[in-house]
This record gives structure tokens, C-alpha cells and sequence, in this order.
């Protein structure tokens, strides 16, 4: 636990299958490896299905902020049935929505539009870190 210690846990949707799911998985990453890495860290959502106590104990530890990939939002779901601290969910159908132009590739390769979408996710993430200061 101690790499999530006072970090915000990013939870991407697994959105296996979906362009979405990805540009969730990516603005994880461009937050936890290249914008925020003292301050945020990502976890594999499986790991709540599956019931892993380390990650339901570090979800209960830590501020955790979801990205949702469509309406299912699992992400979100999981933390709650878990009790852990959910500080924001983000969709990123709801960002698309505001970002209309910005259609995402493919599951493989979302695309120069994909990761521009990604980065707009990333920044509605950021500011949920910064606001819980």
C-alpha cells in the first residue's frame, strides 16, 4: 500500500472492446505517468470484481476518482459497493458530448482525436485532484 499512500487512485473503465474504454485507460495514464505521478496512481478495475482485499483496503484508504467509458459506469459501482472513497466519476461520453468534433479511433488506436479526447478527460481529472485539496 505504500504507492497509493496520500495519492489519489485513478480507475479507468475496463471498456474492453471500445475505443472509450480506452481513451479512459489513456487519460489515467497521462495523469498517473506524466502529469501528476507523486500525486495520483491507477488501479486495475478487476481487481474490485474480483474482490482483491489490498485493492478494496487501498479504495477505502485513498481518494479515488472513476472514468467512466459508457453508461454501465462499473467504475464507479464497484467503488461505491466496495465503500471506498469516491471523490469524482468522470464520463467520457459526457466529454465527447461537450467535445463533439473529437471522435475517438479505434479500440487499438483511438486515434490523433482519441488522444486529444483523452487529454480533455485528463484535465477533469486534474481538477478533481486539485479541488480536493
Amino acid at each position: 500500500m505504500s504507492e497509493t499512500k496520500d495519492k489519489h487512485i485513478i480507475i479507468p473503465c475496463s471498456g474492453i472492446g471500445k475505443a472509450v474504454g480506452t481513451v479512459a485507460r489513456r487519460a489515467a495514464y497521462i495523469v498517473t505517468d506524466e502529469t501528476l505521478p507523486n500525486k495520483a496512481v491507477t488501479m486495475c478495475l478487476p481487481l474490485l470484481t474480483i474482490e482483491d482485499s489490498d485493492a478494496i483496503e487501498e479504495i477505502r484508504s485513498n481518494p479515488c476518482i472513476t472514468i467512466e467509458g459508457c453508461i454501465a459506469e462499473c467504475a464507479r459501482k464497484n467503488v461505491e459497493y466496495h465503500k471506498g472513497q469516491l471523490k469524482a466519476d468522470i464520463n467520457v461520453l459526457d466529454v465527447l458530448k461537450q467535445n463533439n468534433r473529437l471522435k475517438p479511433g479505434t479500440v487499438l488506436d483511438i486515434g490523433p482525436d482519441g488522444e486529444k479526447l483523452a487529454k480533455k478527460v485528463a484535465e477533469k481529472i486534474i481538477n478533481a485532484i486539485e479541488d480536493s485539496k
